[in-house]
């Protein structure tokens, strides 16, 4: 952590974190996960024959986001899309069952989203994806603009978390963006090439490198970042929080301003879901009245807690309290 942010600063943020309500409006998925043994090959096919021994379900991507709101301590509305099926009713029973809301998850004729993860011996074998992700249209989008209107006339901030499955499209960008702005609140995004020159007026814009540069376009230099104004300005947004792996984040403000954050991971087991611990504690920091350099620099240290566990997980904030008292970190 930077020197600036003391461990009283660090302490009232996540008390002042555990008050906030946060609207997150985007793309839910669930995760499925079968772990096995191998022990022979298929006679029908040059592919391994997995013996399932246990099977876990997880929430992904906006639900993960909530999920990980919901485990800050705050309060947390997600706006989503589910269909009617199986795979619908374990997302709202596992939102309801974790505190990240889902009484406004509309549903949908589609199926729910559902990636299935194969393991043997924590490998990855294959995943299977389940989805229909093309733009939402008609009474569904009606609904989705319903919900949000209602969720972000109570929230102290906004979540936009897009993955291109359909819920995040212009009209309910616009008018997401539109409430926000009404309400005076924060707004993070996390973007996906579809709309990723939606946003103007976003607090957070939080791409990773490649998702940039793809698109841009064009290269990043990170290490002469003198280009990335006009960036700023092409995308209409307040501060690009740029993601680098195991090189940390980088914060780009429309003032000029970079601050670098070197990653804190010590071990990295499993990157799936840290994005979303990012994302949610971006928002609970701003809504606590938190700067976003001061929002990253916790946030990084919540992804370096998070990877270090199996799957997309959840950090609460006595964790990252733990974490910088046991690695001395500046705080």
């Amino acid at each position: 952590m930077t020197d600036s942010l003391s461990r009283a600063r660090l302490a009232a943020l996540l008390d002042g974190a555990r008050r906030t309500r946060i609207a997150v409006v985007g793309d839910a998925m669930l995760d499925v996960y079968l772990s096995g043994d191998v022990d022979r090959i298929s006679p029908e096919a040059p592919v391994p024959v997995v013996r399932v021994r246990d099977r876990k379900h997880a929430l992904g991507g906006a639900a993960n986001v909530a999920q990980n709101v919901a485990a800050i301590g705050a309060g947390c509305e997600l706006v989503a899309a589910a269909g009617r099926d199986a795979a619908g009713e374990t997302l709202r029973g596992m939102l309801a069952m974790h505190g990240g809301g889902a009484d406004s998850i509309v549903a949908v004729r589609r199926c729910t989203t559902q990636k299935t993860r194969i393991l043997a011996r924590s490998q990855q074998l294959v995943r299977v994806d389940e989805e229909e992700d093309a733009d939402l249209e008609g009474d569904e989008v009606e609904a989705l603009l319903a919900q949000l209107r209602t969720a972000v006339a109570r929230a102290d901030a906004l979540v936009l978390e897009d993955y291109n499955k359909g819920v995040l499209v212009p009209a309910v960008i616009a008018e997401a963006l539109r409430a926000a702005h009404e309400r005076g609140i924060p707004v993070v995004v996390d973007p996906k090439f579809r709309n990723f020159f939606l946003y103007r007026g976003a607090t957070i814009f939080k791409p990773n490198r490649r998702e940039l540069e793809a698109a841009l376009g064009a290269a990043v230099d990170v290490e002469h970042p003198e280009t990335l104004p006009a960036t700023l300005q092409r995308l209409g947004v307040q501060h690009i929080l740029l993601t680098l792996g195991e090189r940390g984040m980088v914060l780009f403000s429309e003032r000029g301003e970079i601050a670098r954050v070197p990653t804190v991971a010590r071990e990295v087991y499993d990157v799936v879901g840290a994005g979303d611990t990012v994302t949610a504690y971006l928002a609970a920091i701003l809504a606590a009245g938190g700067t976003p350099a001061e929002a990253a620099v916790i946030a990084n240290v919540a992804a370096g807690i998070e990877v270090g566990k199996l799957g997309a997980a959840t950090v609460s904030p006595d964790e990252i309290r733990r974490y910088v008292d046991a690695h001395a970190l500046h705080a």
